[in-house]
């Protein structure tokens, strides 16, 4: 409710006139303890007015001329705009002396408007005040706007014109007065001549138009009241606020919806703020709504609703229920550009309530949503979304500083103490801050306990902000959570998708909503990757479970806590998931490290283990009668395990995912017939052992649908009821990328057995990825494989293939053909190549036997090539190529049909003139080249990439003979 005073003017009689119109008219010069208010002498005055009321815009005017037109336009035009504004009302009580009142409002307010009229002159009060409003400004800075109301500037200032003659009428009644006094009349004019050179408005044109550019001009002016709280100290904010911004300035007046997603803590609203401070003077209509989520908690959305409308209309309490506020708000702002900053919004209903419809606002508006669930944003179709990410470590640095030290660097003795808490930090703004406040003043003996306690214990208060994401998730998608958390943080999620697909947590739409929710990001595809913050927020939930007795947790990710229950026999039901391995669940090179004596497990420490799904140990053996033990078992990592197998009764129907890299094992280990039984496996990772010579034991795994061979040396022979995969997806043969030979290193090339793939390949419909990268004894692929129609992915870098069948031309759905390194392909047979329409990705680069390419498909944004022609295809339809690397091509002359460019020498001058007029045409084809790199081309003299306008980076190395760039 805006306060205002209100007063009106009277005579002795009560008649409302201007006292001045009297013979005797008073001639008294307002000062702080005598002063009078605007438009005619006032007597009385509310009591809500003299209770120091403050005000940001002071209206002087002469009310007989105005007041009921264009000074009550502008007075609502202010109040509409969420501006308290003081003005003559004509409602004063009687019979109470405003004066000191006046003084306080014009004292308080900001802006001090005069608007002058032609009959401004002519009140004694207008003037009195016009004296006043000057000092104002010349002593404390006050900001003075004149309008100037159907007479010039230059006639106020110079008191001439229809406003002069007025002004000297009066002057020459005073003078007549016994009370006159003349320097009074040299101080009106003196105000008269200073405020007539003031930059002011005219009234000359559109009355409506004028209101609105005051009412804005007030607005910048004021902008500050409008400003939300940030803190100082908030450290690389400006790179996201310009990219928000340069959105948000959209040249079509179009009204937009922008959303801000990312975890807790990670400064969202402080983004959001930043910007509705930036912008929101630009807006007459504007509304902050703060913390949603727990306002909808406690008080509900007509409690949002009327907050929402009293903020952009200046009504209080208009509707009680939500379906009556959404009406009203969408039939009620449809005439009204807004700039609405909506923070923390945690279910779409809220949305639908508040701002559900572009159609609810003018053209122009602006609506912010803030948001930890990313899913929101995309229901109700924001025109951009802004994933805010961490900080680096410099803003960290600066950051924390401020809040530990009130600087921006830390002291020296400091330095590396405050790295190592910037560290656990992870870019999270709230943790920087909070870490910052609770080391501030300590010693740096207190500052290693505080480090120590929080790499064990993480901080209270940043927890509790994180868990409000948790506390919002179902059931499944916290253990989910739970589950990444402890052990599978940069592990592939389509292989923790199977066990959790067979607990009947729901993954698919677990993994959206956690990724939604800012809780996870899933990375390279497939890769799932967590917050330090978050991950520690995850096992001190699990913690929490039982602070001291670890067996009553859930999950053990401790190797050590875990070893020390297996070993003391505490296992209970409670637990369902242990990693006995050091360090993370991923660890791929634990394969390579030397072989230790392994610890024997027995049943008597799996006894009590009945709900154990998830189970991880190396180098280790179980021992003795596992009956009814493992029956709930879905995933099981058994990584460098023996030869032998010491179980018996080892029930495990009901795996799901089983690994075995670098085991000792081979196609004769007993421990096959307990795992044949194990019908439903769908994930089987055999790699790097190194005993396995053939696969016929894989003829119980129909439902696999990815098998791990890689490394597998010895392996003389793929079974041929591999064919009854009928839903395998991916196949893994050869080696690992890092013990190729590389330029420059020793790393010996593996020696395989592996001569060739059954025609059986063929049959494997579903397969999507086959890789046999590093197969140097494979020189052929079977002509079968232009069977596999669902095929996307082919890799067979650094193997020993001589030649590419025709058959992969029939490979429709291929995206990407890998053959890097491949030393003796010499031909690519596929005749058809250019009819792979999905196929985005080709590299033939350091194919040193390869004479030519074939014609090439014109969706590729990739290409690499080293080959023995003189002259590559036409590339000159390859319009989405971002990449583009020839390695060591020798005899390469030209690209005589490279879009917007060539490369060419001397002998590619010698072009008729229909090929030069067919190069030519493609000097300004839209081309997307990105990078360009030239390696080893010996033959090429010139290379022009002036028409490159996308080109980020160009390489050109070991040319010997090239002349011009």
């Amino acid at each position: 409710m805006h306060r205002r005073i209100k007063k009106r003017k009277t005579n002795a009689s009560g008649n409302a006139e201007d006292v001045d119109t009297g013979a005797s008219g008073s001639m008294t010069l307002l000062t702080e303890n005598n002063f009078v208010g605007s438009g005619s002498s006032p007597t009385e005055i509310n009591n809500s007015a003299s209770t120091g009321n403050c005000y940001e815009v002071f209206l002087s005017f002469r009310g007989s001329d105005t007041r009921h037109g264009f000074t009550d336009h502008l007075y609502h035009g202010l109040l509409n705009a969420g501006i308290d504004a003081f003005r003559d009302d004509d409602e004063l009580c009687h019979g109470e002396d405003i004066r000191p009142v006046l003084m306080e409002a014009i004292t308080s307010s900001k802006i001090l408007i005069p608007i002058f009229s032609v009959n401004y002159g002519t009140s004694s009060w207008c003037l009195d005040e016009l004296v006043q409003i000057m000092e104002r400004k010349n002593n404390n800075g006050q900001i003075v706007l004149p309008i100037f109301y159907k007479v010039k500037p230059a006639e106020v200032r110079y008191q001439t014109g229809r406003f002069g003659e007025a002004f000297h009428e009066r002057e020459s009644r005073l003078r007549e007065s016994s009370s006159f006094d003349p320097m009074t009349l040299e101080k009106w004019k003196s105000a008269l001549d200073e405020v007539g050179t003031l930059k002011g408005y005219e009234a000359l044109g559109s009355e409506a138009e004028l209101v609105k550019l005051v009412v804005q001009k007030a607005l910048n002016e004021l902008k500050k009241k409008f400003e939300l709280v940030i803190s100082e100290n908030f450290v690389g904010i400006d790179s996201h606020v310009n990219k928000v911004i340069e959105f948000m300035d959209d040249k079509s007046h179009a009204t937009l919806f922008v959303g801000i997603h990312g975890m807790g803590g990670i400064g969202k609203t402080t983004l959001a703020k930043t910007i509705y401070n930036k912008l929101s003077s630009q807006f007459e209509h504007r509304s902050f709504i703060a913390d949603i989520r727990e306002s909808w908690k406690h008080n509900g959305i007509h409690y949002l609703q009327n907050q929402l409308i009293d903020d952009i209309l200046k009504l209080k309490s208009q509707v009680h229920n939500e379906d009556e506020g959404t009406k009203f708000i969408s039939t009620k702002f449809n005439g009204k550009k807004v700039f609405v900053l909506l923070d923390d919004v945690d279910n779409v209903v809220q949305l639908k309530c508040l701002a559900g419809n572009r159609d609810w606002f003018s053209l122009g508006s602006r609506i912010i949503i803030t948001t930890r669930n990313q899913r929101i944003l995309e229901e109700v179709r924001v025109d951009y979304t802004y994933d805010h990410k961490e900080m680096d470590n410099d803003q960290s640095l600066i950051l924390f500083s401020k809040h530990a030290f009130r600087m921006n660097s830390p002291p020296r003795e400091f330095k590396d103490l405050t790295q190592e808490v910037v560290s656990i930090a992870g870019g999270l703004p709230l943790s920087v801050e909070v870490f910052g406040s609770l080391l501030c003043g300590k010693e740096p003996t207190q500052w290693r306990d505080t480090i120590n306690k929080l790499k064990i214990i993480p901080n209270m208060e940043v927890q509790e902000r994180l868990r409000i994401s948790y506390n919002a998730l179902d059931d499944e998608q916290k253990q989910i959570f739970l589950d990444i958390a402890c052990f599978f943080i940069g592990i592939d999620k389509r292989i923790t998708s199977y066990m959790w697909e067979a607990c009947d947590f729901f993954p698919g739409e677990g993994i959206e909503a956690l990724r939604f929710m800012s809780l996870i990001k899933v990375v390279n595809d497939h890769e799932l990757i967590m917050h330090d913050q978050l991950r520690d927020l995850g096992r001190e939930i699990v913690r929490k479970e039982n602070q001291r007795q670890p067996q009553y947790r859930s999950r053990l990710w401790d190797s050590k806590e875990a070893l020390k229950v297996l070993k003391d026999n505490k296992g209970t039901e409670k637990i369902e998931a242990i990693n006995l391995s050091e360090g993370s669940a991923k660890g791929f090179n634990e394969v390579f490290q030397p072989k230790k004596d392994g610890d024997i497990y027995t049943e008597k420490q799996f006894k009590n283990l009945t709900n154990l799904r998830y189970f991880h140990m190396i180098n280790a053996q179980l021992s003795g009668d596992f009956k009814d033990l493992m029956k709930g078992l879905k995933w099981l990592q058994w990584r460098k395990g023996p030869a032998s197998f010491e179980v018996n009764n080892f029930d495990v129907k009901e795996l799901v995912v089983l690994e075995l890299q670098g085991s000792e094992i081979n196609e004769k280990w007993e421990g096959w017939r307990f795992f044949k039984m194990a019908e439903k496996l769908k994930y089987l990772d055999l790699s790097y052992c190194r005993s396995l010579e053939n696969t016929d034991f894989l003829s119980a795994f129909e439902k696999l649908e990815v098998l791990n061979l890689r490394g597998c040396e010895r392996l003389k022979q793929i079974d041929a009821s591999i064919e009854d995969m009928e839903g395998l997806l991916r196949l893994e043969l050869g080696s690992s990328r890092s013990l190729h030979r590389v330029v420059g290193t020793e790393h010996p090339v593996p020696r395989f057995y592996l001569r060739e793939l059954p025609v059986e390949i063929g049959k494997l419909k579903a397969l999507r990825q086959l890789d046999l990268s590093n197969t140097s004894s494979l020189f052929a692929l079977p002509d079968s494989i232009g069977s596999l129609e669902n095929l996307e992915i082919l890799e067979i870098s650094c193997g020993g293939i001589e030649e590419l069948p025709n058959g992969i031309g029939s490979l429709r759905k291929l995206r990407e053909l890998r053959a890097y390194g491949c030393h003796n392909l010499q031909r690519i047979m596929v005749e058809s190549m250019c009819n792979l329409s999905f196929l985005r990705h080709l590299d033939f680069v350091s194919c040193h036997e390869l004479q030519s390419l074939p014609d090439l498909p014109s969706g590729l944004t990739y290409l690499g090539v080293t080959c023995q022609s003189c002259k590559l295809p036409s590339l000159s339809h390859l319009r989405h190529l971002k990449e583009l690397r020839l390695w060591e091509c020798i005899f390469l002359q030209c690209i005589e049909e490279l879009p917007s460019t060539q490369l060419k020498s001397s002998k590619c001058s010698q072009l008729t003139d229909i090929e030069e007029s067919e190069s030519q045409q493609f000097l300004n084809t839209p081309f997307m080249l990105d990078l360009l790199e030239v390696f080893g081309c010996e033959s090429i003299e010139m290379l022009d990439v002036s028409q490159f306008i996308h080109l980020r980076t160009l390489i050109v190395r070991f040319c010997r003979n090239l002349l011009e760039v």
